[in-house]
């Protein structure tokens, strides 16, 4: 056997064997297999692990932006017409956010801990000075208060009475820097010294700056990747106690911070959020790219705030039958002591039109007002995300307070907020370096194959130069007339000429 065969045989073997190969791990899907089984490992809420310390300390910058409603015809209002805001902001706050108190609990299946925020006022990113920006809107102290006295005809007339005193009025005028983080109100003053339990000061964000919502406990993932960062329980209790229904009670999802790794775009992404005493799902809208990391975008479908006419899963958020609200709004009352606040998305955005036609100035906008969140599908790592909801007040007729016979239910809106956070470079970096190996790894099948691939064709090319040598080699050896003397012999066959032998001389 000569080289040339030895090197033909050999470059076939080894071509065979890396197709062979490569198709079988491709199908068997082998490499890839063990990649994602490494990271299900990895990506766990423990000591030492991949994430453990961002998740601690969330390393992206967050900003808090907040939008008030300016009320601009508030006598007209209160004589029958429809009223007009005007939106003002944003007021920006870079937002610190960072784990407390972490520790493992069940065997270090579970990690507990604290989320405490903190706010620090960025001037260069805001419309105006909250110390000095005056707004006018709705009451909220005065509304919580003949809301919670409604129906007692002796309590109303004394609470009329103190706030005809005091001359607090169903709307008022107030800094942006009181509405947020508090003012001392009269009336709560007058009410709180006959009932120790309501607060004197009120604010939307009172108490929650450099302050935490309660205990968490988490899962950690680590006996199942789809439990990484799931909330097992929230003060201490795995189902919540505001609702009508055990569905509507479930605290499901992570919150917000943490979601589990090799997302695909058919399954919900639940969330638990205290600031609407209840858990969101969010559904698969659409491909993204941020910073060179390709992401999923999940947003909340209309389904999630739709009527229990729409979605009747949503009927256990109905506190009351007689207080059900349409689409687009939640009634969070049960957990704001009674008072009529209601929930929904900025400018009615995904609510029932009636809404938005009652208020003048209201511009619902998809891009301005969606809530969404935009994750690594292979590491469940946030990429960007925006967070937006609004704060209305449900305002009405109430008996005992004359100044309310004019007034039609309303929900009226006071703030919106918009919690944005886009992943930082340093974060990209270290995402976009594991997201590389991981596709090398899981790709490797696939550069076998192309081995094999280049090794075919250049067995095809040797192949095809053994057989043009071989036919080159029988052409040489093939016989071949000695002279032109040659010629058919029609007696003996073919005549072959010889030269005439010299004779011998003597």
């Amino acid at each position: 056997m000569t080289r040339r065969s030895c090197t033909l045989y050999a470059v076939g073997i080894i071509c065979a064997t890396l197709l062979v190969v490569g198709f079988g791990l491709v199908v068997g899907q082998v490499f890839r297999t063990l990649m994602h089984n490494r990271l299900k490992k990895e990506l766990v809420l423990v000591e030492g692990s991949r994430v453990f310390e961002s998740w601690k300390t969330p390393p992206p910058p967050v900003y808090m932006e907040y939008f008030f409603f300016n009320v601009t015809n508030v006598d007209e209002f209160l004589g029958g017409a429809k009223p007009e805001v005007k939106q003002v902001g944003p007021y920006t706050y870079r937002e610190y956010r960072y784990k407390d108190n972490v520790s493992m609990v069940d065997n270090g299946t579970k990690v507990s801990a604290y989320t405490i925020k903190s706010f620090v006022f960025l001037r260069e990113k805001s419309v105006g000075d909250p110390t000095e920006d005056m707004i006018t809107t709705v009451n909220i102290p005065a509304w919580a208060v003949m809301t919670k006295v409604k129906g007692s005809f002796w309590k109303s007339n004394l609470v009329s009475i103190w706030m005809n005193s005091i001359g607090s009025g169903l709307f008022t005028t107030r800094t942006v820097q009181e509405l947020l983080w508090g003012y001392e109100d009269p009336l709560l003053v007058r009410v709180s010294s006959s009932n120790p339990d309501v607060e004197r000061v009120f604010g939307l964000m009172y108490k929650k700056n450099e302050s935490h919502s309660g205990e968490f406990v988490y899962h950690t993932g680590e006996q199942n990747y789809m439990d990484y960062g799931r909330v097992a329980t929230w003060k201490g209790e795995s189902k919540l106690n505001f609702w009508t229904s055990d569905q509507s009670n479930n605290i499901n999802g992570s919150d917000g911070s943490a979601f589990h790794p090799l997302l695909n775009k058919d399954e919900r992404i639940y969330i638990f959020t205290p600031d609407l005493c209840r858990s969101i799902y969010m559904e698969f809208e659409k491909d993204v790219e941020v910073k060179g990391i390709p992401a999923y975008r999940f947003t909340p479908p209309r389904s999630v705030l739709a009527s229990k006419e729409e979605n009747p899963a949503n009927e256990g958020f109905c506190v009351h039958p007689k207080e059900c609200l349409g689409t687009g709004l939640l009634k969070v009352s049960p957990c704001r002591k009674g008072a009529p606040v209601v929930a929904s998305f900025p400018h009615f955005h995904l609510a029932d039109s009636k809404y938005v036609d009652a208020i003048e100035g209201m511009t619902p906008q998809r891009e301005h007002h969606q809530t969404y969140l935009d994750l690594n599908p292979t590491t469940g790592v946030i990429v960007r995300a925006n967070k937006r909801a609004q704060v209305n007040i449900l305002i009405s007729r109430i008996s005992g307070f004359p100044k309310t016979r004019g007034l039609n239910d309303t929900i009226f809106p006071v703030m919106f907020l918009n919690e944005s956070v886009v992943i930082d470079d340093v974060s990209a970096a270290r995402v976009q370096k594991l997201l590389l190996i991981v596709t090398l790894v899981s790709n490797f099948p696939l550069i076998i194959v192309g081995l094999g691939t280049i090794m075919l064709i250049v067995f095809i090319i040797l192949l095809a130069k053994a057989r043009k040598q071989k036919t080159s080699t029988e052409d040489d050896t093939s016989y071949s007339p000695v002279s032109d003397k040659e010629k058919e012999d029609p007696q003996n066959g073919t005549f072959i000429g010889l030269t005439p032998k010299p004779e011998t001389q003597a």
